[in-house]
């Protein structure tokens, strides 16, 4: 379990800021499966959801720089959450999934060009003897915005995103789990990422900025 509790790259676990972020939120108890609980909403929720930060500079992908700016997107969320295990003792690593998003803003997926969100992150922690997954993408008041239930987290069974919404609309849909891995894969993120989103990676490139939950509230 080693390469999953020691500090990486971008699960900069040894981070000052990220080591007082994470003694914050890990609560009183000595109970991994209730620390990690605990970090689970504090970087949900602390930390708000805005894909359009999204920068193809790796240092973006740190913890410490999702904790730094207080907004990112799910892999540096993903990310945080996992460095905030490891610290407190728990064994993390990073998973990554393509997803087709039923419930982005039309002006997300004009940027996209799909509705196909290509390495989505989300977090596996190791509980009472298992992997646990944990997705501390949407922050509450996200949630609240587009109507739709926050993710809860409990330790014990996995918190991944749900097909379909309270009203029974399609939501958020699993195409293809890419695994699961010690610290975020550099150079198959980002290529994959070129292969599904050529025109962010061309020499033109695409202007990507934005208030996302601002941009929710006025749709």
């Amino acid at each position: 379990m080693r390469e999953y509790l020691d500090p990486g790259r971008f699960i900069d676990s040894d981070h000052p800021a990220l080591v007082e972020f994470a003694e914050k939120f890990r609560g009183a108890s000595r109970d991994p499966r209730e620390q990690a609980v605990s970090l689970y909403y504090a970087v949900r929720d602390e930390v708000r959801y805005n894909p359009y930060v999204f920068s193809r500079d790796p240092e973006t992908l740190k913890a410490s720089s999702a904790l730094l700016a207080r907004e990112s997107y799910c892999v540096p969320k993903a990310v945080l959450l996992a460095a905030c295990a490891r610290h407190c003792g728990i064994p993390a690593r990073i998973g990554l999934a393509d997803v087709r998003n039923h419930l982005a803003t039309e002006r997300l997926l004009e940027m996209l060009r799909s509705d196909v969100f290509a390495m989505h992150g989300y977090t596996e922690l190791y509980l009472d003897g298992r992997w646990v997954k944990a997705t501390p993408a949407f922050n509450q008041a996200l949630c609240q915005l587009f109507n739709v239930a926050t993710l809860e987290f409990d330790g014990r069974t996995d918190s991944v995103f749900h097909p379909f919404n309270q009203q029974g609309e399609r939501y958020m849909e699993y195409l293809c789990d890419h695994g699961q891995f010690a610290d975020v894969p550099e150079q198959l993120f980002f290529e994959h990422l070129a292969v599904c989103y050529p025109h962010l990676f061309s020499e033109q490139g695409v202007s990507i900025d934005g208030d996302f939950a601002a941009e929710v509230a006025s749709s």
